[in-house]
């Protein structure tokens, strides 16, 4: 697995380009003696595997994808690829699931049907759901779907999981105001697109601050600004890109409509024109939420690998997103943290520093296994009563 796992971390490929990394996945799993599918949501893989009499069928899910960033490490394993980096460390998720696949094929200790999704474009892209428009649990009819991704902070030999939310929501906006262009000297001649911008961003501050219950967890951050071209002229034009987290769907629409809503009066005091566009390139991820039924027997997976004493039940969810979350709208699942260790030696995730952590590789794969016969398990004694 740590070959693996190095190998796919010096030949990095982005949202929807992972074609070597899908052709190594595909040819170790046919290696293992599994039937291949090839191509699902573009470069996505799948592989099948069979044990005992007819049971559940599992859904076990990694992502491939890597993402922009120009690395900084020094290590021989560093990328090869300029400006592409597994930063995420889903060259250690798909690493994993490989062991996992090597590891069930060896010793198939199960009734049931195991699928190995191997997910294309995680980051941004949502490759999860171009899987699934593209029928995956279609052709691989799974009564269960699972995910893992590791997390630094999280000691080594950690995992973390709970019911409900566990990942917040991700959806971008982009809002576009027109004003008239002018001489910088001359200001009163136009009309300021820049000085709404300004207004606007203050404002869409008091979302969180002042119109949600304070309950209520939510983030609105704007990223982007984008205006003007040289010293001694005011635009026309402001673009303003943001995003906005939440773990409530209902939230999401709350928070969307107070955005139109102070994007359109602002301007409109400011006599500039402007329009809203939410989610451009089909950006937006719902909230990864995970079934009481399926996190039982993920908690009860982990806990046989590394002792109940190093499962965490009640991590604080995060605000970042995962486009796992389309999947567990397909299907009853679970998605948990696997420790990565401190974040001082591998640095944080999306970080030009960070490494995942090889030490955990069998921790994670043993997960994986040790899942799939409780759940299969689960199934049979649901079955004889």
């Amino acid at each position: 697995m740590r070959e693996w796992r190095r190998h796919l971390h010096q030949y990095p490929e982005t949202a929807f380009e992972e074609t070597q990394t899908a052709q190594f996945v595909a040819d170790r799993l046919t290696e293992f003696g599994l039937e291949v599918h090839r191509g699902l949501g573009k470069t996505g893989v799948v592989g099948t595997l069979r044990a005992g009499t007819p049971g559940k069928k599992i859904a076990l899910r990694a992502d491939m994808d890597a993402l922009f960033i120009q690395e900084h490490n020094g290590f021989a394993h560093r990328s090869r690829h300029d400006g592409k980096m597994h930063a995420c460390g889903h060259d250690g998720h798909t690493a994993m699931l490989l062991g996992a696949a090597c590891h069930l094929a060896k010793h198939p200790n199960f009734n049931g049907t195991v699928y190995f999704i191997f997910q294309p474009a995680e980051e941004c892209r949502a490759g999860a759901k171009e899987m699934i428009q593209d029928g995956l649990f279609s052709h691989f009819p799974a009564d269960c779907v699972f995910g893992m991704h590791n997390f630094p902070d999280i000691p080594t030999g950690h995992f973390a999981v709970k019911s409900g939310a566990m990942m917040a929501s991700f959806d971008c906006f982009e809002i576009i105001i027109k004003g008239e262009a002018t001489h910088a000297a001359m200001p009163h001649l136009g009309n300021d697109a820049i000085v709404a911008a300004a207004q606007l961003i203050t404002a869409l501050q008091t979302i969180v601050s002042r119109n949600l219950n304070p309950a209520d967890a939510a983030v609105v951050s704007i990223t982007q600004i984008h205006a003007g071209d040289t010293w001694n002229a005011i635009p026309d034009t402001v673009t303003l890109r943001g995003t906005l987290r939440c773990f409530k769907t209902s939230l999401q629409t709350e928070i969307a409509d107070r955005i139109q809503h102070l994007a359109t009066g602002i301007c409109a005091a400011f006599k500039v024109s402007v329009q809203t566009v939410f989610n451009p390139e089909n950006l937006g991820y719902p909230v990864t939420w995970n079934s009481e039924a399926e996190t039982a027997l993920a908690r009860q997976a982990a806990t046989a690998v590394v002792g109940m004493d190093c499962v965490d039940l009640h991590p604080v969810p995060s605000m970042g997103s995962e486009d796992f979350a389309f999947m567990l709208q397909e299907k009853p699942g679970c998605y948990l943290w696997i420790g990565n260790g401190p974040s001082a030696n591998s640095c944080l995730l999306h970080n030009p520093h960070y490494d995942f952590n090889d030490g955990i590789l069998p921790i994670g794969a043993a997960y994986w296994v040790k899942l799939v016969e409780t759940v299969c398990a689960d199934a049979e004694k649901q079955f004889s009563l």
